[in-house]
């Protein structure tokens, strides 16, 4: 076998395979054995049909069969001497089987790029720093507030105001036909809340309990149903009763909602550290993502496109998964998932650069991840989900997650590195 190597881009090679007609024969041989050893032929026992005969019933098979031996082999033979690290299947062009000729067939593939990272030292970064404000407090205790709200129904005679809540039975028209999507009993509808198709929920100020009335909306260019953008769609919206939120007082009674505090201060204190807390983790989050645009921005290079079609795989599987949660069955078809490949692509194509990246820089200034630090890493994991470390590691090892928990401990390290040797300015907001 004679095998020539060519770089198509920076993840890319081409493999060119020349295998002699001598190679060839010796796995056309070996095949038409095994062909033999299996074909029921009338008038022949098994493994005593002539050559002559099975090749006329099975020439086509066993010549798939040997170029697929062949093609296997010397490829991955190939792989292994040369060193080449394929990221994915190959993409194989080859023009069959000729006798007495070589058998010839090339494999273009995708291999991590050689990066050399630069710019990593030396980085001048703001660091923003926001301080808890009593404000701040305020706001999230009106949250909190709103937690324990109480929805009353409106005993007064009166039109719908922005704000309350209101129970509707709608169902739209397009063109006088109904659509199927756009019915619904007893939706319960925050007015204002801007969650429903734009311009409904202003038209259904006024309107009075047990009152039908008719709304006429235009959807949007870009309305998520292809066939209905730009759509006038005629809704007939049934008012069948008005709510109104009902905040409580935040008084002693309360405070007696909550176990662990004894009064207002301590409920106070306790927001202040969680804000504190949050504060901490958005700001660590905006300087790694800081640090990430840097460092991208002066290492440019291409990635493998079966790395980002694997990321968007995950970010789509993720996005299913929390929808699911919340009781929105799956949409596996092709059509939903080229619509949500090309929402992704771009960031998981940004996502895949800057793992090449940090890993690329780990391995630059030497920086390694021991076993006892993964182990650590696990039983800090066990503690905070309140599981046991045994079948927690069992777990992650069941589901090849060890070697992301080294991923992870390995680009903590390097962000930390990439910190201590920038000019960071903290600037307070």
């Amino acid at each position: 076998m004679a095998v020539r190597i060519e770089d198509v881009s920076p993840i890319k090679k081409k493999m060119l395979f020349d295998i002699s007609w001598l190679e060839v024969k010796k796995e056309l041989d070996t095949v038409y054995r095994e062909v033999a050893k299996k074909a029921k032929i009338k008038g022949f026992r098994p493994g005593k049909v002539p050559r002559d005969i099975i090749e006329s019933l099975y020439k086509e098979h066993a010549e798939e069969e040997a170029i697929s031996n062949m093609v296997n082999r010397y490829y991955w033979e190939a792989l292994k001497e040369n060193k080449i690290n394929a990221v994915a299947q190959p993409d194989i062009d080859q023009k069959g089987i000729e006798a007495e000729k070589n058998f010839v067939f090339t494999a273009i593939v995708e291999v991590e790029p050689t990066i050399d990272p630069i710019g990593y030292v030396g980085l001048e970064l703001e660091k923003e720093k926001h301080d808890v404000k009593d404000s701040d407090i305020e706001a999230r205790l009106e949250e909190i507030r709103d937690m324990f709200s109480t929805m009353e129904e409106v005993e007064v005679d009166r039109g719908v105001s922005e704000g309350d809540f209101v129970v509707i039975d709608f169902e739209g028209f397009v063109q006088g036909k109904p659509v199927k999507d756009m019915k619904a009993e007893n939706y319960l509808l925050e007015v204002g809340s801007k969650r429903f198709v734009p311009g409904f929920e202003e038209q259904l100020i006024g309107i009075r309990k047990n009152k039908t009335e008719q709304i006429t909306i235009k959807l949007p260019d870009d309305y998520h149903v292809k066939n209905l953008a730009a759509e006038e769609v005629i809704f007939s919206v049934t008012l069948k009763n008005i709510k109104e939120k009902k905040l409580p007082e935040v008084d002693d009674k309360f405070i007696k909602n909550f176990d662990k505090y004894e009064s207002l201060h301590d409920l106070k204190k306790d927001i202040r550290k969680t804000l504190e807390e949050e504060n901490i983790a958005k700001e660590n989050s905006a300087f790694k993502s800081l640090i990430i645009d840097k460092l991208l921005e002066c290492n440019q290079f291409e990635v493998p496109q079966a790395f980002v079609n694997r990321q968007v795989s995950y970010m789509i599987d993720d996005m299913q998964k929390r929808l699911a949660m919340r009781g929105i069955k799956r949409d596996e078809s092709p059509e939903r998932y080229k619509e949500l490949y090309d929402l992704y692509k771009d960031e998981a194509a940004k996502m895949v650069r800057t793992i090449l990246l940090l890993k690329n820089i780990g391995e630059k200034v030497a920086i390694t991840v021991s076993d006892q630090e993964i182990e650590e890493k696990i039983r800090e994991l066990a503690q905070l989900r309140g599981q046991n470390y045994d079948s927690l590691k069992e777990s992650l090892q069941s589901g090849n997650m060890i070697e992301d928990i080294r991923n992870e401990i390995m680009n903590t390290k390097v962000f930390s590195f990439i910190e201590d040797k920038a000019k960071v300015e903290i600037v307070n907001k």
